[in-house]
């Protein structure tokens, strides 16, 4: 069996809410797809600062690739660990004038207006692979509805091919109708990339469906327990 990806184990930290964000243990290997219910927007983004190393726990240890991020120790050491980890968030900057094709050019290169025949083919190609449609490519950020912003974020979030996918909340603006292929896709694209993914969502229909494992948070300890109807919904 390989290591684990990802450990968090007693993890502990103040962020001046009503208790601190605890966590009493998790581990995630290599392919796997695990949802977390019971974090909020704000324990969502704190979650992912403290798995890429932006932040520290106040106690307990965090492992990333079989390293801790209390042992990083430069700059260099935290750009390589967050080149393997992508973030599908609402708060992954996005250039609204530009098009689809411009913003998914991005993680190659900054020359973008327009981008290089090559850059463009790379980009069609990386749209195509999360199910953007061919008349969207270049359009403005701007005039996609939510779906299609969603994806445009999950694509760049797999363009430099991480190791580890965190979502947060991702299907917080996306309508109903449209969660049911949004986290097929999720899926089939994390497992056809071997990536390992950690859901954070609100959305226990998405996390049923996106996911190989769905626990959820007990705030007053931070166990993460499974079962619940949303269990036996993936298995119906």
């Amino acid at each position: 069996m390989s290591d684990p990806v990802l450990e968090l184990t007693d993890v502990s930290k103040d962020y001046h809410g009503l208790r601190p964000l605890r966590i009493a243990g998790l581990s995630l290997r290599s392919r796997e797809q695990v949802a977390l219910l019971g974090f909020d927007q704000t324990t969502a983004e704190l979650f992912v600062n403290l798995v890429t190393g932006a932040s520290l726990p106040d106690r307990g240890s965090i492992r990333v690739f079989g390293r801790s991020t209390a042992d990083i120790a430069s700059s260099d050491e935290w750009l390589t660990l967050v080149d393997r980890i992508g973030i599908v968030s609402r708060r992954a900057v996005l250039l609204e004038s530009m098009t689809v094709v411009q913003n998914l050019a991005m993680p190659y290169t900054l020359d973008i207006e327009p981008p290089s025949a090559e850059m463009r083919a790379r980009a069609t190609e990386l749209a195509a692979e999360i199910g953007l449609a061919a008349p969207s490519l270049d359009r403005p950020i701007a005039e996609l509805g939510a779906l299609d912003a969603m994806l445009v974020r999950f694509a760049r979030a797999i363009a430099l091919s991480p190791s580890l996918v965190l979502f947060e909340h991702p299907t917080a603006e996306v309508a109903r109708g449209d969660i049911a292929g949004l986290a097929a896709r999720c899926r089939a694209v994390a497992s056809k990339r071997n990536i390992a993914t950690v859901i954070l969502t609100a959305d226990r229909e998405f996390a049923a469906a996106a996911a190989s494992r769905v626990l959820t948070r007990e705030p007053a300890t931070g166990r993460l327990a499974s079962g619940g109807w949303f269990s036996r919904l993936r298995r119906s």
